[in-house]
């Protein structure tokens, strides 16, 4: 078990990705508490896996409120004793032209998904800093690198978020913290399935690999990069997109 012993953080652990992680890194032997706001979908996710002999707690936070993000932690270190791991996967859309977004869904997703990522990693980072050791993991996402259309809060949340990770690796690299970010290309959940069939297919025919990502191709990234396995990768921004940037 490539997580035996340790002790994760997964932020919008309730659904899609981050659910998928939760039952991932708990069959790796890690202890897991899933945060997420919606309380029923998340105490949901985390009886079933409870049910399958995981080692799982749900705790809910709204991740752009610092305050409640505090409290949150401390639930969750006075519960498992301590955090190893910390996935920064909470993130919402807000899809808009320019001209016509509402500047209160700018903010919006603003203040979950970059915001909240700030908040969530300088809540456990004190607890992270006494061990000595820890490993961060921000999702970002290929609009965060070459933005796309329609979505410039969601681009500038996501290349916000790797300017934060990076900005960590070098603060906290010498402290024994890993800080690294993945960047989905289009996954196969519910943040893509308002977008027209014509342009998921269009949106295909860009990826060198013939299919879309799954929640899985996610999880398995944030495996290796919460894990033993990846301790001299610091500050890198890994791209889990069929290869779309290339």
């Amino acid at each position: 078990m490539r997580l035996k012993g340790k002790t994760a953080v997964i932020t919008g652990g309730a659904n899609g990705i981050g659910a998928v992680a939760a039952e991932l890194f708990g069959k790796q032997g890690a202890q897991v508490a899933i945060v997420d706001f919606n309380e029923q979908a998340g105490e949901a996710k985390a009886q079933q896996l409870r049910a399958e002999g995981l080692d799982v707690a749900f705790f809910k936070a709204d991740v752009s409120d610092a305050e409640n993000v505090k409290e949150m932690a401390t639930q969750v270190i006075a519960k498992f004793g301590k955090v190893d791991i910390l996935i920064n996967n909470a993130g919402i859309t807000k899809d808009a032209m320019t001209l016509k977004m509402d500047v209160a869904n700018f903010k919006q997703v603003l203040d979950v998904n970059l915001t909240g990522v700030f908040n969530c990693t300088q809540a456990f980072l004190p607890t992270l800093l006494a061990q000595g050791k820890g490993k961060v993991i921000n999702t970002s996402s290929i609009t965060g690198t070459g933005g796309n259309v329609g979505q410039v809060n969601y681009a500038a949340s996501k290349a916000g978020v790797i300017g934060m990770t990076k900005t960590w690796a070098k603060e906290f690299g010498g402290k024994g913290i890993n800080v690294n970010a993945v960047a989905p290309g289009f996954i196969e959940t519910d943040m893509i399935s308002t977008i027209p069939e014509k342009i998921l297919g269009q949106l295909k025919q860009l990826t060198p690999y013939p299919r879309f990502g799954t929640p899985q191709d996610i999880a398995n990234a944030y495996l290796f990069l919460a894990s033993d396995e990846s301790d001299f990768v610091n500050g890198t921004v890994l791209e889990v997109d069929g290869g779309m940037l290339t």
